[in-house]
């Protein structure tokens, strides 16, 4: 525990322009080559420092894995939880959700590579499944908590269950993002479409899925 401390003080103690500088490089590294065949030297190289500086900052290549996949999943989460958070109605937070991971997943490729890397078993380390069940606890119970509240509310149809629902609809926009990024959700997309993701028209996609969602928020509820 005091080793592990020990690295990650070090690095927050580079500055400000240095730790970007590693992330940003790491990132480009990572979500390129995978994981298994991303160098950590040639990480430190690019980054303009020695490797042996940088096993001062991560103990492991797993560690600086982690560290620039927490950095890229924190901007996504941030800005869904104040959407969820909002007062909004559920069906608007949703159209909200699908915009900023359109947008999210263009801007942010790399990391949702990473992610989708670390949410699939196969390759995982058990670090690595670790903070995957991190960040969909997270994201679980954010969900489940707004849809329990429109429950209360009456703003959705009175039979559902907020768990499943929850699952369901964190499927829909965990699958959209892979779509923009990941090459096997890239090419699904296009065998059910016809065309390619980024030849699509996004309105179009974000109109899709609200009504999607929509019929399954509202169909049979109660008037």
């Amino acid at each position: 525990m005091i080793e592990k401390q020990y690295y990650k003080d070090a690095f927050e103690r580079a500055g400000e322009e240095r730790q970007k500088k590693i992330l940003e490089v790491g990132i480009e590294e990572f979500s390129s080559k995978g994981y298994e065949n991303a160098n950590i030297n040639i990480i430190a190289q690019k980054s303009g420092i020695s490797i042996g500086l940088m096993y001062k900052y991560f103990s492991t290549k797993e560690d600086l894995f982690l560290t620039c996949i927490k950095r890229g999943m924190d901007i996504l989460e941030k800005a869904l939880y104040n959407i969820m958070i909002s007062d909004d109605k559920l069906l608007v937070k949703a159209e909200k959700m699908i915009r900023t991971i359109c947008i999210h997943s263009k801007k942010y490729s790399n990391y949702i590579k990473m992610y989708n890397e670390i949410s699939s078993a196969k390759g995982s380390t058990e670090k690595m499944k670790l903070m995957a069940e991190e960040i969909e606890t997270k994201r679980s119970s954010i969900y489940i908590t707004s849809i329990g509240q429109a429950l209360a509310k009456g703003d959705v149809r009175s039979d559902l269950d907020p768990r499943l629902f929850a699952f369901f609809l964190d499927n829909l926009l965990t699958e959209l993002q892979f779509s923009y990024t990941c090459d096997y959700y890239r090419e699904k997309f296009k065998i059910y479409t016809g065309v390619d993701v980024n030849e699509t028209d996004d309105e179009q996609v974000i109109l899709q899925l609200l009504k999607f969602i929509e019929s399954a928020f509202s169909f049979g509820k109660e008037e």
